[in-house]
């Protein structure tokens, strides 16, 4: 089992939006693969979406309905990018000691 300074951080959220931490030797168990999985879509889908503000930003016709729903798509996916920037961030300091 990994030592606890070693838990991934999970890109999902527990019970009362709790972190969700694995603790596993294998990098390519189930979970991890999962978790791998789930961290490629979430950047997917924020770059799709930085992709979309763009357009709408451009685009005077937009409404401030339209601002609005963009600006808590656009919350919510940078929040799934911060907690996949902590999780890597995390591994890389473990894999590599000297790394501050």
């Amino acid at each position: 089992m990994t030592a606890p300074n070693e838990l991934r951080l999970l890109p999902w959220s527990g019970p009362e939006g709790k972190p969700c931490y694995l603790s596993t030797d294998d990098s390519e168990g189930y979970m991890s693969r999962l978790a791998d999985s789930v961290e490629a879509a979430q950047l997917g889908m924020a770059a799709d979406l930085l992709e979309q503000a763009s357009n709408k930003l451009d685009d005077q016709d937009t409404g401030p309905e339209d601002l609005r729903r963009l600006a808590r798509e656009l919350t919510g996916a940078l929040q799934d990018v911060l907690r996949v920037a902590t999780s890597r961030g995390d591994l890389l300091a473990v894999s590599d000691p000297h790394c501050p």
